[in-house]
């Protein structure tokens, strides 16, 4: 019978662990490779599906590092600059800043001089963020009332 399964095998392109023979009586009768064809194409030689991964686990995972799970100390690898690269951390303050400053300037709040100190001094490092620089702003009286712009008819 195992040479048999051999054949199978070789025919069917799998291991002969895979090969599941449902009518012993049959098999056994067959001698050629031909006969081995015709009882695959009868159905009492077939081949058993590979056992595979299931994936159910790893997106369950997935799903939980969507919700910010699995991201304490113990799953980190690298330091908080590696996870984190300074430039990133330095556009995720820049921006911000110079939107703001760019906004005052446009409603009018903001003189074009104080406009050019306040920009040099976000690309210098002086605020943290947006409320440290509106502190500033009101600290140093920069801030004026806002435009109220007048539609024409």
């Amino acid at each position: 019978m195992l040479n048999k399964k051999k054949i199978a095998g070789d025919i069917l392109k799998c291991g002969v662990s895979r090969i599941r023979i449902l009518d012993e009586k049959q098999v056994g009768e067959a001698i050629t490779r031909q006969d081995i064809r015709n009882l695959i194409r009868k159905g009492l030689i077939a081949k058993i599906q590979k056992k595979g991964t299931s994936k159910a686990f790893s997106k369950h995972i997935y799903r939980q590092k969507k919700k910010g799970r699995r991201s304490g100390v113990g799953t980190r690898r690298g330091t908080f600059a590696a996870r984190n690269p300074k430039k990133y951390l330095w556009i995720k303050t820049i921006r911000p800043l110079r939107k703001l400053l760019k906004e005052l300037l446009r409603n009018g709040q903001l003189e074009k001089k104080d406009w050019r100190l306040l920009y040099s001094m976000a690309k210098g490092g002086s605020f943290r963020s947006r409320g440290h620089m509106l502190t500033y702003l009101k600290d140093h009286d920069m801030l004026k009332k806002k435009e109220v712009k007048k539609a024409e008819k």
